[in-house]
């Protein structure tokens, strides 16, 4: 295990900001390493010469200098707001919504919110009074404040302790620790922005509390995965959605040897998942979770489809989703996913209260009509959802909205009618060129209905 401590999350004690000697790795990239005490010594410096505050949005594109920034802005005693997304009106209404509160970059934005605070070129340096010297923050300090996605509805905020962030760290620790299988620490490349809660635990937490080596990278393309993996050295852990992985299956690249992939941030189906262990000989597996728990959960999903809570996690069935309860969390937080028991403790999803239906005394889920759809040969992407309000009898119904070159909307709908009840088949169906995903391959409702109603 690492030198991360499980500590309860209502404890005030002074913890150190990142482990281990000052000489081991925290970031590298095609040019070179960074140690631990190199990037403390920036940590300091940029915490000198922050601009005064209590919040900050972190919108560095760099992946180093959002570490950094982080820290930074953690030891100033401020919070990072984590926005579910850098588009400019989302980065508005977080800062319109916390008072003295301030967004500072790297300068690679397209739009800049007033007031911005660019870092520093090159960043500074602040050497510590001992080369081993670690700075601490109090664990009950709340230093992060994450956004859900806005999948289901408006941005929720999820206040996050140092305490909460060690504890989930560790048992991300005792879920990933047997792909490395034996090494000293793993080494991360990171598809998912660090803005992102999985993000912000597997390339930002991980590398500070973790035995963990992160590249500074964020590629997208698969050529560009490909490269920054060959940059680093093993074992590599690639930590990526189902929307990336599907890309890298479907190009056909080639990948240096991984010691694992980790999925999460939408449901990764068991043939991708087979697919993608197939092509790049290494374990996929899925973790589960939500910016308000963190990951809770883990499975090998081409080989099962039960998941396995983390240690120190219980999930509990309620009528409307489920309870869960850990060691990060100050109390049980309820969930929207409806879930079943086994009897080791494992449990299966089952959708959401929100995406049953009941159309004419017939049932079904947006999740099961949404992979139907994406089944249909020549569909690229797609997605189910219901009206907010009814038609003339008062009925809710099902949209869709596909992405198909090859396709038209009549035959689409024609092949639906082979595997859905009538009752279920969208209206509209609108074929368009592609969907609103983010970064993390989420679909914001408020975006959808948008389409739709173009």
């Amino acid at each position: 295990m690492s030198a991360v401590v499980q500590s309860s999350t209502g404890s005030s004690r002074p913890q150190p900001l990142a482990v281990g000697c000052g000489d081991r790795t925290v970031a590298f990239d095609g040019n070179g390493r960074t140690d631990l005490d190199t990037f403390l010594a920036h940590v300091r410096a940029v915490a000198a010469v922050l601009p005064a505050g209590r919040h900050a949005v972190n919108l560095c594109e760099d992946r180093y200098r959002f570490l950094v920034s982080f820290c930074a802005v953690a030891l100033r005693g401020q919070v990072t707001l984590l926005p579910p997304s850098r588009a400019p009106a989302v980065v508005a209404d977080v800062l319109a919504q916390y008072a003295d509160s301030y967004s500072l970059g790297d300068g690679l934005l397209e739009a800049v919110p007033p007031g911005h605070w660019l870092l520093p070129e090159p960043l500074p340096a602040l050497a510590g009074e001992a080369p081993t010297e670690v700075p601490t923050i109090d664990e009950s300090a709340v230093v992060a404040i994450g956004f859900t996605s806005g999948s289901t509805g408006h941005p929720k905020p999820n206040p996050k302790t140092w305490a909460a962030f060690r504890a989930s760290t560790g048992q991300n620790l005792a879920a990933l620790e047997s792909l490395w299988q034996g090494h000293a620490m793993a080494n991360v490349v990171a598809t998912v922005p660090p803005q992102h809660m999985y993000g912000m635990e597997l390339s930002v937490l991980l590398p500070l509390l973790g035995p963990a080596g992160l590249h500074v990278g964020r590629p997208f393309f698969p050529q560009d995965v490909a490269r920054v993996l060959e940059e680093t050295p093993e074992p590599r852990l690639l930590a990526t959605t189902p929307v990336h992985l599907r890309a890298l299956v479907e190009s056909g690249v080639r990948l240096p040897p991984l010691c694992g992939i980790v999925s999460a941030t939408a449901p990764l189906s068991q043939e991708l998942a087979a697919a993608a262990e197939a092509s790049f000989g290494c374990e996929v597996r899925e973790v589960f979770g939500s910016t308000e728990t963190c990951v809770i959960a883990r499975r090998r999903t081409a080989r099962e489809t039960a998941w396995t809570p983390l240690p120190g996690v219980d999930v509990h069935p309620r009528p409307d989703g489920a309870l869960v309860s850990a060691a990060h969390l100050p109390l049980p937080v309820t969930l929207a996913d409806l879930v079943e028991l086994e009897d080791d403790g494992r449990f299966h999803l089952r959708g959401r209260q929100a995406d049953l239906l009941e159309i004419a005394g017939k049932r079904a889920s947006l999740g099961d009509l949404t992979r139907r759809l994406l089944a249909i040969p020549g569909v690229v992407d797609g997605v189910m959802l219901q009206h907010d309000e009814g038609d003339a009898l008062g009925v809710a119904r099902v949209a869709a909205l596909v992405v198909a070159p090859t396709l038209d909307e009549a035959t689409i709908l024609a092949m639906l009618r082979e595997s859905i009840d009538p009752v279920f088949l969208p209206r509209p169906l609108r074929c368009v060129p592609a969907l609103p995903r983010s970064e993390t391959g989420k679909l914001p409702r408020a975006e959808l209905l948008k389409l739709l109603r173009t």
